[in-house]
């Protein structure tokens, strides 16, 4: 394995390692905090490892360069203190955010390979942490154990130098447009599905966050948007996204499960010029929903975390006296996880970001892939797609793709035909790359996030929030959402505000925390440029929908019983009950650099227009100008969504392809 820190950054992290950890008693030394981040990013492809590399420069740099270095803990934990964790410079504020990646290093600590391994692991240990497999449960609950025989088998994707030379359709991406489009499409034509990340079955995924991290998501999990204000998480793997998310299956607008006065997404998609068929896109909806086996989640596997939320947001609500509260929709999360009729239910491990080991959600992998590949289709993995090849226009002068160029692991590029189309389907962000490069203008314009801020509460008792499913309930308040949302070690200890000792004493009292998020929509704002997203939150619009959602989520953990909150504030303060909630986010929240953002969600880049001045694909998800490219993935919404994007992505890709636009 690659060794991506050279000596002089490795003795940086070193350094700021112990800074940082300045007074804690930590349970491995900061050499183990660098070898652990050399073997966590020496598994990541791209060049984040080497943006990474870079920003050490710079910190050490600003810290005071070859003092930093050789001068004692004390003095760079102050040093620290005064240029990172209180600054309010933008630059300082985008270095500070390596204090994350220091955290993955030290709490995502793991020894050897198997899990068994890490009974005495001494990190894991100290904040109280138990790993699943020595996890008790009672009568009644459901056993953390596989669930076999429904996961793409080894033989059912090939590897890069297996591929083959044509096809009729080429559909770029496994995931939710991509394995829907595939597996409608494989019933009346033979369909290569392109992936460019790696194929992991549910018996190859683990509980080692730092390794999965690394593996599964595009930049090892830290891709971000160009001036780092937001961390964009996508799936790298076969299955996408579906592989990482938590399985979430919310509608765009349902009564009962969304918000009465929430914005009409239908109607504003109309009135841009993109009206779908209500009538067919409420069967795309059913036809997924039912594929799935789409439920409401057993609340046993919420029982803490989630219903502190829902006990929070009713007494909230119930003192609030505003309409807009009393009719939101507080509920549990309908998922892709079982069903339970065969007895496949979620076991609640707390792992869903990293893949589910137990075979126990359907994601891509386990649904419509398998549906293709039983009607013909073949998947070939680790292979990018760069661009469409053309050939000559058909007789209305629409352009006609003959192929595709790929790029294989070796370096080495070829080119595989497609005798009747292209489908893009490769998540709004790279569908949009291998568009413009293809020559598509106006691709990668109008880009919308869901964009999501935690807030964690210290409870004063144990809540072992870890030990049940990450995502359990949700409230839709209608501008905004609040969904229950907890990690493990690693991923947590990355999210959590604070610094030095005060991170430290956060984590320790692991065992006692509470913890949900904002979900609220920034519409139309991203703009893809030089292939990186360009994404800035409005002062007059976004900014105040974040106080307002941070602040009402404050005030639901103290009517939960909070004894103190932590909401995501860079600088990392704490809040108690009777303090000014409003007056405190108004003042601490000016920019998005204040906060830490992130998404899960990029939507549009590539959006359904009738008009092709105003959208990259028709009402039918075909690119205008074009003969046979779809586009059918989330990258053609046409303006932001609200509500996590994974169930209309799938069904936008039913909607376009369940009578093949391909047809002779």
């Amino acid at each position: 394995m690659r060794v991506p820190f050279n000596p002089l950054q490795a003795a940086i992290l070193k350094a700021l390692t112990e800074a940082l950890f300045h007074g804690v008693d930590m349970k491995i030394t900061s050499s183990q905090v660098v070898a652990n981040l050399q073997h966590q990013f020496g598994m990541v492809e791209g060049g984040k490892p080497k943006e990474i590399g870079l920003t050490l420069y710079l910190i050490c740099f600003f810290m005071g360069g070859p003092f930093f270095l050789l001068l004692g803990p004390a003095w760079r934990a102050r040093r620290v203190a005064k240029r990172l964790e209180r600054s309010k410079n933008n630059l300082m504020q985008d270095l500070a955010r390596i204090r994350g990646i220091v955290y993955a290093g030290y709490y995502g600590h793991w020894e050897g390979a198997a899990e068994a391994g890490n009974d005495d692991n001494p990190v894991l240990r100290a904040i109280g942490f138990e790993l699943p497999h020595q996890r008790v449960r009672g009568l009644g609950e459901v056993k953390i154990e596989p669930f076999p025989g429904r996961d793409l088998a080894h033989d059912d994707v090939l590897d890069p130098g297996e591929a083959p030379a044509s096809a009729e359709i080429i559909v770029i991406g496994s995931g939710a447009g991509g394995a829907v489009a595939a597996a409608n499409l494989a019933r009346h034509h033979d369909v290569l599905v392109i992936e460019a990340g790696p194929h992991f079955p549910s018996g190859a995924i683990t509980h080692e966050e730092r390794r999965m991290t690394a593996r599964l998501f595009v930049d090892g999990g830290v891709q971000t948007s160009r001036d780092h204000d937001i961390v964009i998480f996508q799936g790298h793997c076969v299955g996408g996204s579906t592989v990482i998310n938590n399985g979430i299956a919310l509608r765009v607008q349902q009564p009962g499960l969304t918000h009465p006065h929430a914005n009409d997404v239908f109607a504003t998609w109309a009135a841009l010029g993109a009206p779908v068929d209500r009538t067919r896109f409420d069967a795309a909806y059913r036809a997924v929903e039912t594929r799935l086996g789409i439920e409401p989640i057993d609340p046993k596997s919420g029982r803490n975390n989630g219903t502190h939320l829902l006990n929070g947001w009713a007494a909230h609500a119930a003192a609030s006296g505003d309409p807009m509260d009393s009719e939101a929709p507080a509920l549990w999360f309908s998922k892709n996880y079982g069903p339970r009729s065969i007895k496949a239910d979620c076991a609640y491990c707390g792992y869903c970001n990293t893949g589910c080991p137990y075979g126990r959600k359907q994601g891509m992998a386990q649904s419509f892939l398998i549906d293709a590949r039983r009607s013909g289709a073949r998947i070939l993995a680790e292979t990018r797609v760069e661009r469409i090849v053309w050939g000559e226009p058909d007789l209305d002068g629409r352009r006609v793709a003959t192929g595709v160029e790929v790029l294989l692991p070796d370096g080495s590029r070829r080119t595989i035909g497609a005798t009747r189309g292209v489908v893009v389907a490769a998540g709004t962000m790279a569908s949009s790359r291998i568009l413009d490069k293809s020559g598509i203008r106006g691709t990668g314009e109008g880009i919308s996030l869901n964009i999501a801020c935690p807030v964690v509460a210290l409870m004063p008792g144990q809540v072992r929030a870890w030990d049940e499913d990450q995502m359990a309930t949700y409230v839709d308040r209608g501008d905004f959402l609040l969904e229950s949302h907890f990690q493990p070690p690693m991923s947590m200890s990355t999210l959590m505000p604070g610094w030095f000792g005060h991170h430290a004493d956060r984590m320790l009292n692991y065992n006692r925390l509470a913890s949900a998020g904002i979900l609220f929509p920034a519409d139309r704002q991203g703009l893809l440029i030089g292939g990186s997203l360009h994404f800035k939150l409005r002062a007059d619009v976004e900014l105040p929908l974040l106080r307002r959602a941070l602040a009402t989520l404050t005030r639901v953990h103290f009517a939960a019983g909070a004894s103190e909150v932590y909401p995501a504030i860079a600088r990392g303060l704490t809040l108690h009950k009777g303090e000014d909630v409003d007056a405190f986010f108004a003042r601490h929240i000016g920019e998005a650099d204040d906060v830490t953002l992130s998404s899960s969600h990029p939507q549009g880049g590539n959006a359904r227009n009738a008009d092709p001045d105003k959208g990259v694909v028709d009402l039918d998800c075909r690119v205008h100008g074009t003969a046979n490219v779809l586009v059918t993935d989330a990258s053609t919404f046409t303006s932001c969504i609200r509500v996590n994007a994974q169930l209309t992505t799938m069904a936008m890709a039913h909607y376009a392809t369940a009578v093949s636009p391909f047809a002779a």
